[in-house]
């Protein structure tokens, strides 16, 4: 992989190499948690990038796989942590692709049962999607629930509250070949303090792929489907002119990779730099779709390249 000025695969830049990017580059995709934020808690110094980003007349969007809030609430997630341009027409989440994908790709025909959490059904049904409601005695199981008639999509997000008798009427529905079987995001888990981790989506999908036999779409990273979506909403989007900066090899700069954009790992989330250089020096070429183009240690690392830039233009 090579980035816009020859830089071998994993270079890491700062200085005067981040100021040609900024000047090359005119769409800058975020990814959030590692990225821009840490649970409650802003990296530092990313507001001031992405109000410097946009105060320099460049597209700014946030693409996450988070599915377990709206985007509103998003909004104002951002504006509690300072970010005070965001806009919702700026936040891509996994959670508002998946009901785009089921509106206006295959435009369900039915109800759609949803094994999530409520931010998820939020957003369906902002699309106007019709969920299956859940109203199952608390002494239910398989053997005696009710059965929908009409469900023409089993969607797979985070759901902290999944039960057996949710994967097992999932799995009944599965036995539809006219059933699609989405899932919101492939994250197989998410890192909590202390070193415990959070099962993610892509843990509760693969129950469900085992159980079914049938494999799921996936709509959130690194789905080429997420760009699609921005591609639709933002007008002239050249994938040469865009810049996926995000903190997880096996998502951000997959994803990044499958939709031909230049890749840039920030070193504040997940994945650290030894595993990119791994992935780089593979002889198996399908992890070369893992490395990033650039690395930084953190996004504030564009500060002085916005400095640099205005001290040019004064």
């Amino acid at each position: 992989m090579a980035g816009a000025f020859g830089f071998k695969g994993c270079q890491k830049i700062r200085g005067a190499q981040i100021r040609s990017l900024l000047e090359a580059k005119d769409f800058f995709l975020f990814d959030c948690d590692g990225v821009i934020w840490h649970g409650e808690k802003a990296i530092t110094g990313a507001a001031k990038v992405v109000s410097s980003l946009i105060r320099h007349g460049k597209n700014v969007v946030f693409v996450t796989n988070n599915c377990t809030r709206p985007r509103e609430n998003y909004v104002h997630k951002f504006y509690r942590l300072g970010f005070t341009d965001v806009m919702l027409d700026q936040i891509f989440s996994s959670s508002y692709c998946s009901a785009i994908y089921l509106r206006d790709v295959v435009k369900v025909p039915g109800r759609v049962f949803v094994i999530g959490c409520d931010g998820l059904r939020r957003e369906l049904q902002e699309a106007g999607i019709p969920c299956v409601e859940e109203a199952d005695d608390p002494d239910a199981t398989i053997y005696n629930c009710a059965l929908a008639q009409d469900v023409k999509a089993v969607l797979v997000g985070h759901d902290d509250k999944l039960t057996f008798l949710k994967l097992a009427k999932a799995s009944c529905y599965l036995r539809d070949p006219d059933c699609l079987f989405l899932a919101t995001d492939n994250d197989p888990w998410h890192p909590l303090s202390g070193g415990r981790i959070l099962p993610g989506s892509g843990s509760l999908t693969a129950a469900l792929e085992v159980a079914s036999g049938r494999k799921a779409t996936v709509i959130g990273k690194p789905s080429r489907f997420m760009f699609e979506c921005i591609s639709s909403q933002f007008r002239g989007v050249d994938p040469a002119q865009c810049l996926m900066v995000g903190d997880r090899l096996e998502t951000d700069m997959l994803f990044g990779s499958n939709c031909g954009l230049d890749t840039m790992l920030t070193l504040t989330g997940v994945s650290q730099i030894e595993e990119a250089q791994e992935y780089r020096d593979s002889d198996q070429a399908t992890n070369h779709s893992l490395v990033p183009d650039y690395v930084v240690d953190t996004i504030a690392d564009f500060l002085p390249a916005f400095e640099d830039l205005e001290e040019q233009n004064n």
